[in-house]
């Protein structure tokens, strides 16, 4: 039986790395404003543990993102599918990603994506030629991390 997994990626400000990131893949951000309302209610947080973002309510430090066609809880609002998960850590980057998303855009579609990327936070760091297997462009999110566009 195949594992479920999410990719977890540490971050400074996980709501505002979710919009990127939901934005740039058109997934949605989970809204966990059901379960933190229950958690609350029952005692089990405290009112410090809850931040507002666009109007909902997380649990603070973490944000999550996932693709709209999965399924996913509908009382804690986590997804069960594909999905991004982000957590705040106390650090900055300081060094390259050793595992990073490449995003694959409609063929002849490139150039836009990256300019719809580049409108959101996003920013070009180089672009590579690889010859007949093609060529890509790194970029960097609006918190640093890398990642391609082909």
């Amino acid at each position: 039986m195949p594992l479920h997994w999410k990719l977890v990626i540490d971050s400074r400000n996980a709501p505002a790395l979710a919009d990127f990131w939901a934005a740039a893949l058109e997934y949605e951000v989970e809204d966990a404003s059901v379960l933190v309302g229950r958690l609350l209610a029952a005692g089990q947080i405290a009112e410090d543990a809850v931040v507002e973002h666009r109007g909902r309510r997380g649990l603070r430090g973490y944000a999550a993102v996932r693709h709209p066609d999965d399924p996913f809880d509908e009382v804690s609002g986590i997804g069960q599918g594909r999905r991004l998960l982000f957590q705040e850590v106390p650090e900055e980057k300081t060094v390259k990603n050793r595992l990073h998303l490449d995003l694959h855009s409609e063929p002849g579609g490139r150039d836009a994506l990256v300019a719809r990327l580049e409108s959101l936070g996003a920013t070009r760091v180089r672009e590579v030629d690889q010859g007949p297997a093609g060529h890509w462009w790194v970029m960097r999110d609006p918190e640093g991390n890398e990642f391609c566009v082909n």
